[in-house]
C-alpha cells in the first residue's frame, strides 16, 4: 500500500526526533481517542521499530473502561502489548493538571521499568494551537507560547510528538479510510475546561485570520525565538555565573549590561537546576526576585541577595523529610561517597538542617551562608550527624553532585 502524505509526515518527524537512533522499543500513549489510535495505527504500519502501548485510566468516567477496550482489542489484533494503568485523583489541586500530571509520571514509571527511553504521543496541530491560545491567556512570554516540542526530555523519558504538524480532522480522516473505530471523551465537549473554551473559541477567530495554522506557525515563531534566547542566555552566563556547592551564584558586577530578560533566563535557570524542578517560575515572581533586598523563597529554593551577587541555594523548608540511603542519589542531586570499607547500611542522607548544625562546630569554616549549610547533604545514623562534607565536616566523606 502506497505512503500517504499523512504517513509520510509522521515518518519524517519521527526520523528527526529520533535524531536516526531508534529505540530498542516505542511505547505509545494511547487513550482510544481518535488522534491517539491514528498514531498507534500509523506506528505499527510505519514498522520500523517494535511497539508498547499504554494506556491510563483515570477512574472519573464510567465510559473510560469501553474505550481503553477498544485499545486492547486493537494491540492483540495486531499482536502488540498493552498495559493499562489506573490512577486516581486524591480530591487535591485543579483536577485536569493532576490528571495530566499523573499520568505522565505513572507513564513514566512504566516505561523505566521496561527500559524504553522513548514514548510517543497523539498531540496534533490543534492541540498545539489550543495551548498557544491558553498561555497566552496567562500572560506567557516566548518560553510558554513555543508550546509543545516535537521531542522532549523529562523524567528520563524521551517524548515524542510526531503528529504536531497533522490537524486533527486529517486523523479522523485517516481512521475512516482505514476503518478503524475511535472514541470522542465526552469531555472533549465540558466547558468547565480551558481547553474546551479555547477549543471552541477558534471558530470565532477564524475570520480574524487567527486560525489553527496561523497560531501552529506562531508557535514554531516563539520556538525560533527562544532558541536565541537560550543561546544568548548560555553565552551571559558563562561570564556572571559561577558554581559553589551545588549553589548557583550570579555576579552583580558582570551582570550589569546583561538585558533583564536574559537576566530572568539565568536567574530561572539556575532555580531549575538547584530545585530540579522542570519548569520555570512565573515571570512576575522572578522580576520581584531580582529587585527585592531580603532573601526570597522561590521554587523550592531561596535567592539571598548581597551587594556582590544573587546565591541561589536549596530551601531547607522544601527538603526537611527528604531522606534516602546512601546508596541513592539524594534530592536528585547529590551523591555523598563513604571512606573505603566503610558500613553504610544503618546510615541516611538527609539535609543537615537546625539539628545537625548543632552538633557542629565546622560550618562557619566553610564560608558560605548560613541558609546554604542548613540544606547542604549530611550523613546520619539516627540523629547523629557522621559527616556533613559541605559543612566542613568530611570525616573522609565526599559530596559530588551526581
Amino acid at each position: 500500500m502506497p505512503v500517504t502524505p499523512i504517513e509520510a509526515t509522521l515518518s519524517l518527524a519521527l526520523t528527526a526526533a529520533l535524531d536516526g537512533n531508534f529505540p530498542d522499543c516505542l511505547g505509545v500513549a494511547v487513550s482510544g481517542g481518535g488522534d491517539s489510535m491514528a498514531l498507534l495505527d500509523m506506528l505499527r504500519r510505519w514498522d520500523q521499530v517494535p511497539l508498547a502501548v499504554v494506556s491510563v485510566n483515570h477512574g472519573l468516567r464510567d465510559g473510560a473502561a469501553g474505550e481503553l477496550a477498544l485499545v486492547s482489542d486493537y494491540a492483540a489484533q495486531h499482536g502488540l502489548s498493552h498495559d493499562i494503568l489506573n490512577w486516581q485523583w486524591d480530591g487535591s489541586g485543579n483536577l485536569q493538571k493532576a490528571a495530566r500530571e499523573g499520568r505522565r509520571n505513572m507513564i513514566a514509571q512504566w516505561a523505566k521499568a521496561r527500559n524504553i527511553t522513548h514514548v510517543a504521543l497523539g498531540h496534533t496541530k490543534d492541540d498545539q494551537a489550543e495551548t498557544f491560545l491558553m498561555r497566552l491567556a496567562r500572560g506567557s512570554g516566548v518560553e510558554g507560547l513555543a508550546c509543545m516540542a516535537g521531542v522532549r526530555e523529562d523524567d528520563d523519558v524521551f517524548w515524542v510528538r510526531p503528529l504536531l504538524n497533522v490537524g486533527r480532522d486529517e486523523l479522523r480522516a485517516y481512521l475512516r479510510a482505514h476503518g478503524l473505530t475511535w472514541a470522542d471523551d465526552p469531555s472533549n465537549e465540558d466547558t468547565r475546561f480551558d481547553r474546551v473554551k479555547a477549543r471552541q473559541m477558534m471558530a470565532t477567530l477564524a475570520p480574524l485570520g487567527i486560525t489553527v495554522d496561523r497560531l501552529a506557525q506562531t508557535a514554531a515563531h516563539m520556538r525560533r525565538e527562544r532558541e536565541v534566547a537560550t543561546w544568548a542566555t548560555n553565552t551571559a552566563a558563562q561570564n556572571c555565573v559561577t558554581l559553589d556547592a551545588g549553589d548557583v551564584v550570579i555576579s552583580r558586577d558582570r551582570a550589569v549590561n546583561v538585558p533583564e530578560a536574559v537576566l530572568l533566563r539565568i536567574v530561572a535557570d539556575g532555580l531549575s537546576q538547584v530545585s530540579g524542578a522542570v519548569y520555570r517560575p512565573r515571570f512576575r515572581a522572578l522580576q520581584a526576585a531580582i529587585v527585592a533586598i531580603q532573601p526570597v523563597s522561590l521554587h523550592g529554593c531561596l535567592i539571598l541577595p548581597s551587594q556582590a551577587s544573587w546565591r541561589i541555594t536549596r530551601e531547607w523548608a522544601a527538603i526537611q523529610t527528604l531522606r534516602s540511603s546512601v546508596y541513592d542519589v539524594w534530592d536528585k542531586r547529590w551523591r555523598l561517597i563513604p571512606p573505603a570499607g566503610t558500613e553504610v547500611s544503618s546510615l541516611e542522607v538527609a539535609a543537615l538542617g537546625e539539628l545537625g548544625i548543632a552538633q557542629l562546630d565546622s560550618w562557619r569554616s566553610a564560608a558560605r551562608p548560613r541558609q546554604s549549610i542548613l540544606s547542604s547533604p549530611a550523613v546520619w545514623q539516627g540523629d547523629t550527624v557522621i559527616a556533613a562534607p559541605l559543612a566542613g565536616a568530611k570525616n573522609g566523606w565526599e559530596a559530588i553532585l551526581a
